[in-house]
């Protein structure tokens, strides 16, 4: 379940944030968001309990340094989303046109910041 929740999240919002970076200029940005923000959110969701199920099957891994900037990490890029959200939420159809160069450095980021979670995640079974 956390495979899969990853895989929805990374590549609802990843998508989007390609997107939002100036990759695939002929898709319409307003319908992409309206098309791949729930994806991602529910890959979230879904992510939270399977997380805390895998943490609650050994409970060690909560002290690892790891594990802890991955939640770091989480806390980060989830700030960032709701940060973008509130900013340019009302804008993001001007985004087809004209897209702010301060979004583009935050989409930016966020893929930064979700593959660097996915690398923290896969390794923390090496720590």
């Amino acid at each position: 379940m956390h495979l899969l929740g990853l895989v929805m999240l990374v590549g609802g919002i990843g998508l989007l944030d390609l997107r939002l970076v100036g990759l695939f200029r002929s898709l319409p940005m307003a319908p992409l968001s309206r098309a791949l923000t729930p994806v991602a959110i529910v890959g979230l969701i879904l992510m939270i309990p399977s997380g805390l199920t895998m943490v609650a099957a050994d409970a060690a891994v909560a002290e690892s340094a790891t594990f802890r900037w991955k939640l770091l990490l989480i806390g980060i890029a989830l700030t960032n989303a709701l940060a973008f959200r509130f900013w340019w939420r009302d804008r993001i159809e001007d985004w087809d046109r004209s897209p702010p160069a301060a979004g583009r450095l935050m989409a930016a980021g966020s893929i930064l910041l979700w593959l660097a979670i996915a690398t923290f995640g896969r390794m923390i079974a090496y720590n």
